[in-house]
């Protein structure tokens, strides 16, 4: 039998090594991943702390929120999908660029009151078979209708989503904790302990707080969130004075300050230089690294977790009350129905899901809701 080659012996060894001591391959870990950790900052912050866990990716998004700040002023990610905010009034329409908005758009069929659920079923009842011999499972357009209750910008509700950050770090310490328990080496826990100090500190940035609720309060207006023409839902939300002013909200934060001598900026600088000093330390670590990775892998589950849940805008700071809902099988019958109920709001959302010409009937009986609508405001000023 020929001898083996040393250089394969040699390899062979080293992949041993290697899967029993991955000491070099966290440190590499950690640059990984920064827009998970963005966005579960951006779905967390608000509160004195923000319990966003220690994980693979927090120096690589350290850099770039650094990056973002000097230069766009700004640390909140942009919007997940496309979404309009319509004003009720005047059918002003403006492109949403609120995170919260993003967030309360997007989970819409998951907080939606019941009575919507219900409704919608209700109607999905008559239709009839579709040519592929399927019922169909949309309707024209459903609108739900919300009243604001008091708004707490800064001060979302503290639900599960919160609390399973506080609860992440006390299992990643007590991970880290059993190599000092076993044998002394204190290295591992000491990356845990400084990783979550870190991370609650960098997502407790006041800033956070100042860009996610950048609008006036006690609104009185009536505003529409849809997705645009084709889209099954719209959300009318009536401010009664209560409210957070959506039309602002959308507009995002101001960014047109640009300068690297703010609070801001000057923190995101040290808190840099603190992440890359722990990412020179973790690549020290040449015991126990397992344990290390056990501690970022649970840190990037909860990261992917809160970025990713559904909340309820209640848990934004914006509660709302259901009010009503109306849906018809039609758009345009839908839309009627609306401005009825609630006058020029139907018609606020007319240009969006009817862009072109209206037939003549159409066009008739929009022009006796507004006739309707005029004498109802004359008769409010007098």
């Amino acid at each position: 039998m020929p001898p083996l080659d040393p250089r394969s012996l040699n390899s062979r060894q080293g992949i041993l090594t290697q899967l029993a001591n991955p000491s070099d391959i966290f440190s590499v870990l950690l640059i990984l991943g920064g827009d998970v950790v963005c966005r579960a900052i951006a779905q967390l912050a608000g509160p004195p702390i923000t319990p966003v866990a220690f994980s693979f990716g927090w120096v690589a998004y350290a850099i770039t929120a650094l990056l973002t700040a000097i230069g766009e002023n700004r640390l909140m990610p942009p919007p997940d999908i496309s979404c309009q905010v319509i004003n009720g009034q005047t059918g002003y329409a403006r492109q949403n660029q609120s995170f919260i908005l993003d967030r309360i758009m997007r989970d819409f069929e998951i907080w939606m009151d019941d009575r919507v659920r219900r409704h919608l079923k209700h109607l999905l009842q008559p239709q009839s078979l579709d040519t592929m011999g399927s019922r169909s499972h949309r309707i024209g357009l459903c609108v739900s209708i919300y009243r604001a209750d008091e708004a707490k910008p800064g001060s979302p509700g503290y639900d599960w989503l919160y609390f399973m950050g506080f609860g992440t770090a006390l299992l990643q310490l007590a991970i880290a904790a059993i190599p000092f328990g076993r044998n002394d080496s204190w290295d591992v826990l000491l990356v845990t302990a400084a990783g979550i100090v870190l991370s609650f500190s960098t997502g407790s940035l006041r800033q956070w707080s100042t860009e996610k609720w950048a609008c006036r309060r006690s609104c009185k207006k009536t505003v529409i969130l849809t997705k645009g023409n084709g889209s099954q839902h719209a959300i009318v939300i009536i401010g009664d004075g209560k409210g957070l002013d959506i039309e602002d909200l959308a507009s995002g934060p101001n960014t047109n300050v640009s300068s690297f001598f703010r609070p801001t900026p000057v923190a995101l600088l040290a808190l840099c230089f603190l992440w890359v000093l722990l990412l020179i330390i973790a690549a020290g670590v040449e015991e126990n690294s397992w344990y290390l990775f056990a501690v970022g892998g649970i840190g990037m589950l909860e990261n992917i977790f809160v970025a990713a849940s559904p909340r309820s805008p209640a848990a934004f700071g914006m509660p709302l009350m259901f009010e009503d809902v109306i849906g018809e099988p039609k758009a345009m019958d839908t839309l009627f129905a609306l401005e009825e109920a609630y006058p020029r709001v139907g018609r606020s959302l007319l240009v969006t899901f009817f862009p072109g010409k209206l037939r003549l009937k159409e066009q008739e009986r929009w022009d006796e809701l507004e006739c309707l609508a005029d004498a109802l405001d004359e008769s409010r000023r007098n």
